[in-house]
């Protein structure tokens, strides 16, 4: 009953095109946005803001980004987490060279360092694919990673290696650092990220998505029919490493608050692919849908034994979610391969034509 469709017609291409053609979809949206605005920065806990809100957002803006190049380029990446470092560490250098630069415009310009290096590492591409562009990929996420360890520049000469988040402040309000309030912190992160969604729903919807998506389904069709592929592989592996080094530089300043170069290691890269997997490939939806589960799963393990009074141990807790998530993989790429999205629209579809068959 919720997703009636009588009386919704549409009159015109753009009205049929439009981006909520189904009038439920933009009120679901809209109270979407009441709880993360409104609802959730006054009811949360400390505990709520720093182990599900901010790196929910986080690490589906990062999941975006390398969907952006897997899911509608078709370029295959296993290097994510090192752009993200990229993005970090480009950050605390603005910061630390430029104290007086807004923290906000800081991790929008770190974005562009990360652009530009996923560009270098995206020309592979255009002469090798699938596994071989993965293995390429995996060859900058190792180089990367020991750049951040040996080249001492990066991190200001620091004895310890890490990089500390300085206290930043905007209009008066620490935003970055110790002395910045999580609510503070859950807001930036939630503003660049609806930025960037917005961003990226319009590319994927534009010119440019048909490009990729083009590129992905079949190059050599793609390139018969006049798309220029070195424009359209490098052009996504910029606009994924942009976005992927902003969430890499969120990562640090908004959530860890200081980071050391095995941070960025091979492991969150895999986690980011988990999250594009299980959320579906080719789907903005997806990548916080994928985000919610992978960050919540750890959660409810922790939480739901003793809950129920049922003692167990960290260690187990840690294997049972390594089992889960593997299970789930293996269960949407054989089930459902375009993840959690396409579970939705099939919801969706089936609440739209209720109480029929289909």
């Amino acid at each position: 009953m919720l997703y009636r469709t009588a009386g919704q017609f549409k009159t015109s291409y753009k009205a049929d095109q439009a981006l909520f053609p189904v009038r439920q979809d933009a009120i679901l949206l809209g109270i979407i946005m009441v709880f993360a605005w409104v609802i959730f920065p006054f009811t949360a806990s400390e505990f709520a803001f720093q182990t599900m809100l901010i790196p929910v957002l986080i690490y589906a803006l990062a999941s975006m980004g390398l969907n952006i190049l897997t899911g509608y380029a078709g370029q295959l990446s296993l290097g994510t987490a090192a752009f993200m470092g990229v993005g970090a560490y480009a950050c605390y250098k603005l910061l630390t060279i430029m104290p007086w630069m807004n923290p906000v415009v800081a991790i929008f310009l770190s974005g562009f360092f990360s652009a530009g290096i996923g560009v270098v590492f995206g020309i592979p591409s255009l002469r090798i694919k699938g596994f071989y562009l993965a293995i390429a990929t995996l060859a900058a996420q190792f180089f990367l990673v020991w750049l951040f360890e040996k080249w001492a520049w990066l991190y200001n000469y620091n004895a310890s290696g890490a990089i500390q988040v300085p206290n930043t402040t905007t209009l008066g309000t620490y935003v970055t650092g110790p002395l910045a309030s999580s609510m503070t912190q859950y807001y930036v992160v939630l503003g660049i990220v609806t930025v960037m969604t917005i961003l990226c729903i319009n590319l994927t919807r534009g010119n440019l998505g048909r490009m990729w998506k083009a590129t992905r389904d079949m190059d050599i069709a793609a390139e018969l029919i006049g798309i220029n592929l070195m424009k359209s592989k490098l052009i996504a592996f910029a606009i994924s490493s942009y976005i992927v080094g902003v969430a890499g530089a969120l990562y640090v300043f908004m959530w860890k608050g200081a980071a050391e170069p095995n941070l960025f290691d091979i492991p969150l890269s895999f986690e980011i692919l988990f999250i594009a997997i299980i959320g579906g490939l080719g789907s903005i939806l997806g990548n916080f849908l994928g985000a919610i589960l992978i960050v919540g799963l750890p959660v409810v393990l922790n939480l739901l034994p003793d809950a129920l009074g049922i003692p167990i141990s960290s260690a187990l807790v840690e294997h049972l979610n390594i089992m889960i998530v593997g299970s789930l993989i293996v269960f949407f790429l054989i089930i459902e391969p375009h993840g959690l999205a396409r579970l939705w629209a099939l919801i969706r579809e089936k609440l739209i034509i209720w109480p029929f068959p289909h």
